[in-house]
């Protein structure tokens, strides 16, 4: 391509090429429209409370991560953040019908900062697919 064809990235191309570009980092993308008069429409999204034997896996698992954060609160940042998540999960978790958001918040935040140490990152990684059965 010559010099005189070039465009610097952020130059729409004459064409119309409304297309989406990414340089790096991590991407998570869910509903997405792109382009002229486009439009991104998403379905309700809803966790359920779970039933009897679901619940029984969550609390077992709840009770896993809190073992776990004890046993490796050396390696953790944050000793009290953690277990502030946890108890705002297991009480959305408690309610007739859970908010998605604030599950979905609580999960987020418990596995960044449960990074640091592999046991409890793997436990919070199982209690995610766990809660995303309901």
């Amino acid at each position: 391509m010559s010099e005189q064809t070039r465009r610097p990235p952020h130059e729409p191309s004459p064409a119309g090429n409304h297309g989406v570009q990414q340089y790096g980092g991590h991407s998570s993308v869910v509903n997405q429209a792109v382009g002229q008069n486009a439009r991104a429409v998403a379905g309700d999204i809803t966790v359920h409370a779970p039933g009897t034997e679901q619940r029984v896996r969550v609390d077992e698992l709840i009770r896993l991560v809190e073992r776990l954060l004890e046993e490796h609160r050396a390696a953790l940042p944050d000793q009290e953040a953690p277990r502030v998540e946890l108890r705002r999960l297991r009480e959305e978790l408690d309610e007739g019908g859970p908010e998605p958001g604030v599950v979905r918040r609580a999960l987020n935040r418990l596995a960044q900062f449960a990074e640091p140490a592999a046991p409890v990152a793997a436990a919070v990684a199982e209690l995610t697919r766990a809660v995303g059965a309901f």
